[in-house]
Parts: C-alpha cells; sequence; structure tokens
C-alpha cells in the first residue's frame, strides 16, 4: 500500500506542476501578448483557444489534480505514513479551489465570449480584464496547490 501510496501522491505532483505552469504560461505570455492584438483577433484567438483546451489531456491535469491530491490524503492514512498530512490538506483544498475558480470565474467569461455578436470590442471590454484576473487567482491557487504537494512528499517520510 505505501507504494500506491507513493505513487498517487507523485502522479498528483506532476498533475498539479502541469496546471500550475498552464495557467503561469496565461499570465506571463498569452494574455500580455494577446493585450497587444486588436479586438477582433483577440476575441477570435481566445475562442479558439478555448475550443481547443477543451481535450483529454487538459482535463487529465485540470481534474487529475485534485482527485490525486484528495486520493493522496484518503491513502495517506492507510499507508503508515506520518509525515506530510497538513501539506496534503492543504494541496488538495488550493487544487480544488482552483477548479472552482474555473468552474465559477473562467468558464462563464469563456461561454459569453463564445456568443455570435460582431462588436467585438465591446466583447473583449467585458472578458479581457476579469478574465486575466480571475486566471492570475487560479495560477496562485494551483502553484500554491504545486507546493504544497512537494511539501508533502518531503515531509512525507516512508
Amino acid at each position: 500500500m505505501v507504494i500506491v501510496s507513493k505513487a498517487v501522491l507523485v502522479a498528483a505532483v506532476l498533475a498539479a506542476g502541469l496546471l500550475a505552469g498552464l495557467f503561469y504560461a496565461y499570465t506571463v505570455s498569452v494574455m500580455p501578448g494577446l493585450a497587444h492584438a486588436d479586438d477582433h483577433t483577440f476575441v477570435t484567438a481566445m475562442r479558439r483557444i478555448n475550443d481547443a483546451i477543451l481535450n483529454g489531456w487538459f482535463m487529465l491535469s485540470f481534474l487529475g489534480a485534485p482527485l490525486l491530491a484528495i486520493a493522496a490524503v484518503v491513502l495517506h492514512f492507510t499507508s503508515g505514513a506520518r509525515g506530510g498530512l497538513p501539506w496534503l490538506v492543504a494541496g488538495a483544498a488550493l487544487l480544488m479551489a482552483t477548479v472552482v475558480v474555473t468552474g465559477a470565474a473562467n468558464v462563464p467569461m469563456n461561454n459569453a465570449l463564445a456568443a455570435d455578436t460582431v462588436d467585438f470590442a465591446a466583447l473583449r471590454a467585458q472578458f479581457e480584464q476579469p478574465w486575466v484576473r480571475w486566471n492570475l487567482v487560479r495560477t496562485v491557487l494551483s502553484a500554491a496547490g504545486f507546493g504544497c504537494l512537494v511539501g508533502a512528499v518531503v515531509t512525507r517520510g516512508t
């Protein structure tokens, strides 16, 4: 059981790192780059990105990170490990918060951006700044969740 527990924790760390890295890339490069685009290009690019990101690889990290972290918490109790539990719980909670923020803030904005309109300037004005702010929130949450899971690895023991 110890091997399974460790493997699940390592998988959670990997998924959380991938997720945090994706959101970080949007924060430091994708959105600043698109900020210099005209309204039509911005809206069209974001629509295409929103369509493309809905794939199994993204879902594997997006849903996998919190679910694996929760599984790691459960397995922690049955493996006999003594250290790392606070880090595991914090990591799982932060990664779940990432999913909540995405579902409550970013996804509704993405759906609104898909509206059939010719007023790209108005659509962008409603979307860009709130989306960027909420993306920063989920970047911080997912990076902190990743850090907590790394903390769990370091302090877990055998």
